[in-house]
């Protein structure tokens, strides 16, 4: 295969990118000198040689478990469930949650052949069943395949005898109810929470 068909191809793999993007990645690469190139090559061989899973939560780490399952501040009787690595870093970002984290991986997607056995639900339960979780925390995306993981979850962790949570969705702060979407909107009113004074 031409080697330039074969990075476009290679490049358009990735999530999100497509072959227009593809092809203006890869002739944004082979512009560039060789010494970029080959330190763009080296990062990603590089993550790839070093970066694992946290045999605990399943976040990305480069040591044996991660720098938040390590933290002996962190509530680890609260757990918050996520569908992917970069969930985690955003809900860290806001400095609202002191607990521990669970990455599924994924989301349950039965059009897509992605079911509960392909994200780490079954980790999750066997974690809870160690008996020192409290609350579980589910934190997957506003999305139809968010909302059947959530579900699925719910379902098999009630059982367990753990308090069981979603996060909220609505309107952002700051914003005009006018622009909101219909969705949005609706749920933020079916999801209302109490006024306390």
């Amino acid at each position: 295969m031409d080697p330039i068909v074969k990075l476009i191809k290679e490049l358009g793999n990735l999530p999100g990118v497509g072959e227009k993007t593809a092809t203006r990645l890869a002739y944004h690469i082979l512009r560039c000198n060789k010494d970029e190139a080959l330190s763009l090559a080296a990062a990603i061989k590089d993550a790839k040689d070093r970066i694992g899973f946290c045999p605990e939560c399943y976040n990305l780490t480069e040591d044996k478990g991660c720098v938040i399952c390590a933290n002996v501040k962190r509530d680890k009787s609260i757990v918050c469930v996520v569908e992917e690595p970069q969930d985690v870093t955003a809900i860290e970002k806001s400095g609202a949650f002191q607990g521990v984290y669970h990455v599924l991986h994924g989301a349950i997607s039965p059009l897509d052949g992605v079911g509960p056995d392909e994200v780490r639900i079954n980790e999750l339960v066997a974690r809870i069943g160690k008996g020192n979780i409290k609350e579980v925390i589910i934190a997957t995306n506003p999305t139809t395949t968010g909302e059947v993981t959530s579900l699925y979850i719910a379902k098999v962790v009630k059982p367990l005898n753990v308090k069981l949570t979603r996060i909220a969705f609505g309107i952002p702060f700051g914003g005009d109810i006018e622009y909101v979407d219909r969705s949005t909107l609706a749920r933020s009113i079916e999801f209302r929470s109490n006024i306390t004074v």
